[in-house]
């Protein structure tokens, strides 16, 4: 081979080797992780949206049309199930989603929300417009109480009870008499936000699952201003997809561990999630 010839070849070979560490070096800076703040937040309606992460899936009764959700003071979940004929009260092992211990409410009963005040669950029905009162170890009915409004989702801020009635409305009662004695106007940004539903208070915040709709509102207790949301589509779309009425419903949040589950009506896992925040 001439000398010309072999200076070709080594050209044409660093040529080649130049360009493969260029493709190399602009994969790299293409794939590399960025530690950039991204410029612009999600919004909803004049308000922050914010995502989760799914930390663990546990069973749940798929035949429970769940309607509240929330967690005593030992730490066990606590269930109350709809529809006429099939309304319950329920104690679930969390991990295994088994039901420890049940009553049924009477036919003409279409159970709610329910929250714990002190030793006592308070269980609501939608249109019979009678709240339960149960003892919390035994679920031994105390008494009841009339209700002003349709019952929808309940909590309980450590002074008053919380009440939904499917409006944009939120009732405060008091716990002794319960009778409402304050009500607010939940909003965002383009006004009035209808269809609340199951309710959680956490960390001075009201979450309310929104009525077929796949987000969480975060509401402030004293304004009614919704100061975020959490989307939930991505995981409330399969279950909607196959049972249009299997909606997004059930909220808990145990304080002892500082822990958010999530389900719906008729889902056969509850979730708990670790909202994220955009930054």
């Amino acid at each position: 081979m001439k000398k010309s010839h072999i200076k070709i070849a080594t050209t044409t070979a660093l040529t080649l080797i130049i360009i493969i560490i260029s493709i190399a070096a602009i994969n790299t800076t293409q794939w590399a992780p960025s530690n950039k703040t991204p410029t612009q937040t999600t919004t909803f309606h004049g308000v922050p949206v914010y995502s989760y992460k799914v930390i663990q899936t546990y069973p749940h009764d798929s035949s429970a049309f769940t309607q509240g959700l929330t967690f005593d003071n030992k730490g066990n979940l606590i269930e109350s199930t709809g529809l006429n004929g099939a309304s319950s009260l329920r104690r679930v092992n969390l991990s295994d989603g088994k039901i420890l211990q049940q009553i049924n409410l009477a036919e003409e009963y279409f159970g709610e929300g329910i929250t714990v005040v002190d030793d006592k669950i308070i269980q609501l029905t939608w249109q019979n417009k009678i709240g339960f009162i149960y003892n919390q170890e035994t679920f031994d009915l105390l008494g009841n109480f009339k209700l002003n409004t349709e019952g929808w989702g309940l909590t309980y801020d450590n002074k008053h009870l919380i009440l939904s009635d499917g409006t944009s409305k939120l009732h405060f009662l008091d716990t002794n008499t319960y009778q409402t004695i304050n009500s607010i106007n939940v909003h965002d940004a383009e006004g009035p936000v209808e269809n609340l539903n199951e309710l959680e208070y956490i960390n001075g915040t009201i979450y309310a699952n929104i009525w077929f709709s796949t987000k969480i509102a975060i509401i402030n207790p004293t304004t009614g201003q919704v100061e975020a949301y959490i989307d939930l589509e991505e995981l409330a779309q399969p279950h909607t997809t196959k049972n249009r009425e299997a909606v997004l419903n059930g909220i808990a949040y145990n304080t002892q561990t500082n822990q958010l589950y999530i389900t719906g009506k008729n889902w056969p896992n509850l979730y708990e999630i670790l909202i994220t925040k955009p930054k």
